[in-house]
């Protein structure tokens, strides 16, 4: 996790937390409603069903948006959303260098 706590870091891109300021219970059930709208989403492309995949895809993409995963940043200091960028090409890399972790390939 960064320092300021906005993003997370999966082979060196960035990736949005959830907003912290959300209360537990609302929290938990938004990750429950999202994890049944990926399930959807996998059970559709299962059975080749178009209709259904692109709702459950509008469904992960609603729920994403209500954790604070995408959409409008829930910070309010003004800084950019760098969500999916590379952290080594962002104000992250110093603090990503000084980890010493492992180089991914590539």
């Amino acid at each position: 996790m960064t320092p300021d706590g906005r993003y997370f870091v999966v082979r060196g891109r960035l990736w949005r937390r959830s907003n912290p300021a959300l209360e537990e219970d609302n929290r938990s059930a938004l990750v429950h409603r999202l994890m049944a709208a990926r399930r959807a989403v996998r059970d559709a492309l299962t059975r080749e069903d178009r209709e259904a995949e692109a709702k459950a895809r509008a469904e992960v993409d609603n729920t994403k948006i209500a954790l604070g995963e995408r959409g409008p940043v829930w910070w309010t200091d003004g800084s950019p959303d760098l969500n999916r960028h590379m952290a080594r090409t962002t104000i992250y890399a110093g603090w990503l260098a000084s980890l010493d972790l492992p180089r991914p390939p590539g």
